[in-house]
């Protein structure tokens, strides 16, 4: 019997398609969106359970809200991204708190600090976007201390910015072989990441509600400073852009919940507590 050859389609190259995103993180300025998601820190702080005293660090933290809140809840606090520029941001608002907080610019897939450093491991709306999710998932294990937590709010698929990055998805083809992003929102993955290292899981479906004057207004302000939409938009041709720009005004006016006075947009998360084993 004479064997078939199978071809198997070749393997991500991880570190262009980080280098990549990098770049669109970089691009535009996150911070102008990231501030308005301050509640989620706060909200997963709490879920946690922090305390005095207790060492915190945030992983790919952009403009520093999980970081803020870990601060005010007086956390010894290292914040962590790949974008040199969020981190300075962050350090400008701990600043005018008078807060302390320790910056370092550090991958997520890799970071630099010894095995069970922290007694809490923070991340909202970031490590869920690193290309290697079970790399990313096993670095937060490893920096935890047993019986530490380990605290994320990831977007949902079904949620509006699961939704956003889907019609995305059709206009710029995503990199092939790579797991999307929204995976992180959903139990079943969180479970199959943590695995052994979970003692327990705890995961409760939240809500952000994006507020802005209208679709237009959403689009207009995400396309100048959200970096993966940013991107997208400049990636494509006029009349495909416009194509785009469609699509996205009828996802949000179909999940607009503002009857008129001003787009209100729910967009589901999971909020996860991971206790260390």
């Amino acid at each position: 019997m004479n064997a078939v050859a199978v071809s198997l389609p070749p393997m991500p190259d991880m570190d262009a398609l980080k280098h990549r995103q990098q770049a669109a993180w970089s691009s535009g300025n996150y911070a102008v969106v990231g501030t308005t998601l301050q509640i989620v820190g706060e909200r997963l702080a709490e879920a946690v359970d922090l305390r005095w005293d207790e060492r915190v660090l945030d992983v790919a933290a952009g403009n520093g809200n999980a970081t803020l809140a870990a601060a005010r809840r007086g956390g010894q606090v290292v914040s962590t991204d790949y974008v040199p520029a969020l981190l300075d941001l962050g350090q400008a608002r701990a600043e005018a708190e008078q807060l302390q907080v320790a910056f370092a610019e550090a991958d997520a897939e890799a970071l630099p600090f010894a095995d069970a450093s922290f007694d809490v491991v923070l991340s909202t709306f970031g490590v869920m976007f690193t290309p290697d999710h079970a790399r990313a998932a096993g670095e937060l294990a490893r920096v935890c201390r047993p019986g530490g937590r380990i605290g994320l709010a990831n977007w949902t698929p079904e949620g509006f910015i699961g939704q956003m990055f889907k019609v995305l998805g059709r206009h710029i083809a995503p990199p092939a072989g790579v797991q999307p992003p929204s995976l992180w929102g959903t139990a079943a993955h969180v479970q199959s990441l943590f695995g052994d290292t979970a003692g327990a899981i705890g995961v409760t479906a939240r809500m952000f509600n994006f507020r802005y004057r209208s679709a237009a207004h959403m689009i207009d302000v995400f396309r100048t400073w959200y970096g993966p939409v940013q991107k997208a938009f400049q990636a494509l041709p006029a009349d495909r852009a416009a194509e785009l720009e469609q699509d996205l005004h009828a996802l949000m006016e179909r999940m607009d919940r503002g009857n008129g006075n001003g787009l209100v947009i729910p967009s589901e998360y999971l909020e996860i507590v991971v206790v260390r084993r």
